[in-house]
């Protein structure tokens, strides 16, 4: 083997590691308390913005069933695009593509799982989501969409996200 012996290069240490001085573990403890922070921060926002996502969602059941919108079995689809799984999950697909959707009991679904060996022929099942009031957040332009408008074109035309409409 050329070179120096693991030990005495300076990317592979021979003992334990040293946390240095004083100084570096106090500005690491720092930067690590900061990171805990903005976790702790970005944690709340989601949990603020699921709570006020399902006021809409509940609020779009309860329309939805009173108007008689006709809800149907949810599929999914696995991570390969290819085929759909049923879910035995009945509510109503926002998009249509079906890859979201609201169920009848007021869980919000992404509809999109891992692979299921046999999964077209059996039920896959299917975990709610935490709700966003932002759908599609992070896509390609033009996928990113208000939840509330989704529920309110949902509402408008029944066929909206059933994949038959225009």
């Amino acid at each position: 083997m050329n070179g120096p012996p693991m030990g005495d290069h300076p990317a592979y240490p021979s003992g334990p590691a040293d946390d240095g001085e004083p100084e570096q573990r106090g500005e690491r403890n720092e930067q690590a308390a900061n990171a805990d922070y903005h976790v702790a921060a970005q944690r709340r926002r989601d949990e603020q913005d699921a709570a006020r996502a399902q006021v809409l969602i509940d609020r779009f059941v309860e329309r939805a069933t009173e108007s008689g919108l006709a809800a149907e079995e949810l599929t999914a689809r696995p991570w390969s695009g290819r085929g759909r799984y049923r879910t035995g999950v009945v509510g109503w697909y926002l998009r249509r593509d079906r890859s979201v959707a609201v169920g009848t009991d007021g869980a919000y679904y992404v509809l999109v799982v891992p692979p299921q060996r046999f999964g077209r022929w059996r039920t896959v099942p299917l975990e709610p989501t935490p709700p966003s009031l932002q759908v599609g957040r992070g896509g390609r332009d033009g996928e990113s969409v208000t939840l509330e408008t989704l529920l309110a074109m949902r509402l408008q035309r029944p066929d909206a996200g059933s994949g038959n409409a225009p």
